[in-house]
This record gives C-alpha cells, structure tokens and sequence, in this order.
C-alpha cells in the first residue's frame, strides 16, 4: 500500500524520443519509481515516444497507468491499448482538464510544444488558484535549463513573480523530484477562482 501523499502523477512527454537515449532511460527510471512508490500515472495516452517509454515502465513494474487522449490522434499518437484505462475524448481541451482531473502533480519531461503548453497550462492554473498541486520538471540530460533560464528573465523584467518561479520544481534525478512532490506544501485553491 502507498504512503505517498500523491494518488496519482500527471506526466507530460514527448510523442518522440528526442535524439538522446537518455531521455528515455530517465523515462523508464520515473516510470518504475512511480509504480513502486504505488503512484498511479496519467499521460496522454500515446504508445509512442516517452509517452509510451513510461507508460510501459509503470505497466512493467505493475502499476497503474491511465491515457488520456484525443479521438483524431488516436490513430496519429498510436493510442496505447495496454494501458490501465484508455480515456479517449474528443479535444485536447477536454485531454487536458480530464488529466488535471485525475492528477495530484503535474511532471514535464523531455518534450516539444504540446508537452510545455501542458507544462503552462498547469503552472498558470496553480498561479490562479484554480488549483493547488505540486508541478515540476524532470530535467533530464539539463533539457529545461534554456527554459529555466527565460523564466527567471521573466522575473527580472517584472511579469512573474519570483514566489511564483519558485512553485516550478526542479530536479534532474527521479527520486529527487519524486521527493520534492511528495513534499511539496499545496497550494490553496482561490474562492472565486474560474473553473477548469
């Protein structure tokens, strides 16, 4: 039985491997803790790339994996048909807030545009106390530090707030992010704040 604060962790990746075998062996490494720390995962419901690397790392070690994907990228991503449950509906707006939905933390590894729209999506709504969960960024292979790097410009030239920086956690080990989440105070969901 879990004693982890976290029922479930939303992880977004890339529907490709990158160009380093690392990114996947830090994939399959968050995907294995997952399941042994008995956390559930939620993706995006792909077989391919990362987004299948961890989901079969969770599978593997007899966790549970849950997709969540779009009814025209089923066939696109390859729709992960192994998986725990595979929710398929008809939006990315609908993926999206399904994902929060499930999730008690939000994880960003290696990935493109979808997966830092996904990453934005989820700091903006804990900035707006939409909602209160952890969110972090696995920083495998020091991928996100050009990213990094833009977000405390946006500190220094007055857009962000450096309390709000700092909710971004970050760590380039697993463990050490899984822990940083586990840890993590939660933010207070605002009265008044919009709905997903």
């Amino acid at each position: 039985m879990s004693t982890s604060p976290l029922g479930r962790v939303c992880v977004f990746c890339g529907a490709s491997v990158g160009d380093r075998p690392e990114y996947a062996e830090a994939a399959r490494a968050f995907g294995a803790l997952l399941a042994a720390r008995g956390i559930g995962l939620v993706t995006g419901g792909g077989s391919v790339g990362l987004m299948g690397v961890i989901a079969d790392a969770v599978l593997d070690a007899g966790g549970e994996a849950l997709g969540v994907i779009p009814r025209r990228l089923v066939d696109r991503e390859l729709g992960h048909h192994g998986m725990t449950a595979l929710y398929v509906v008809d939006s990315m707006h609908e993926r999206k807030a399904l994902m929060h939905e499930l999730s008690d933390a939000f994880v960003a590894l290696p990935g493109g545009y979808g997966t830092l729209d996904e990453l934005f999506e989820a700091l903006t709504w804990r900035q707006l106390g939409i909602h209160g969960k952890p969110v972090g960024v696995l920083d495998s292979e020091s991928y996100f530090q050009p990213l990094l790097a833009l977000l405390d410009g946006l500190v220094e030239g007055g857009f962000v707030q450096a309390a709000n920086r700092g909710e971004l956690l970050v760590a380039a080990a697993p463990a050490a992010l899984l822990d940083l989440l586990e840890a993590a105070p939660a933010g207070r969901p605002r009265p008044g704040a919009p709905k997903p």
